[in-house]
Formats: structure tokens, sequence, C-alpha cells
């Protein structure tokens, strides 16, 4: 798992690239509070290596809860900025900071 921030100079903008290794998985999305929790929004590519990966545009100054679904179980990301319990889930959300 890991998450790779590159920030643009022309746009209070942030390129979040998250990937996580899921060989044996048929479909990876990671959600949370920047696509309102909808996995169809941000669908993570396959790689040949066995990795899933895509890149959300966020807003700089800002921390966002997520998590990944691997095949319809939600998974928290190791490499996460930090942690935040959320009461409606009844667990921990990865938070990532830009």
């Amino acid at each position: 798992m890991a998450i790779k921030k590159q920030y643009l100079k022309s746009k209070p903008i942030c390129k979040v690239t998250f990937s996580i290794d899921a060989e044996d998985a048929k479909k990876v999305a990671v959600v949370g509070s920047f696509n309102d929790w909808n996995a169809k929004k941000s669908p993570l590519k396959k790689l040949k290596s066995g990795t899933f990966k895509g890149t959300v545009d966020l807003e700089k100054d800002n921390s966002y809860e997520f998590k990944y679904i691997v095949d319809g179980e939600y998974v928290n990301d190791a490499a996460a900025d930090a942690y935040a319990w959320n009461d409606f889930a009844g667990a921990e959300n990865s938070v990532v900071t830009v």
C-alpha cells in the first residue's frame, strides 16, 4: 500500500495516487469523503504486477477519510497519514492530508 502526493504549482490541487497490492483481487476502488464514498467514482486499475493504482485530484490544505474496497471488503491503508474513528462504520478510516 502506498500514497504518492504531487502538488500542482498552478492550482490548489494535489494529485494523490493510491495503490494497493491485491494480486488475487478482481475489483478494487478507493472511496472516501472526497467522492461521497462512491466506489464507481474511483475504481483502481490493475497493473501486471498485481497492484491496483489510481489518481484522484484533491484540494490542498484538507484531510480526507478513505478506505479501499477490495472485492467488496473494506481495507485501511497501512501508509495512511493518520486514522480516524468513524461511528457510522464502527471502525477506523484511513486519513490522507494534503
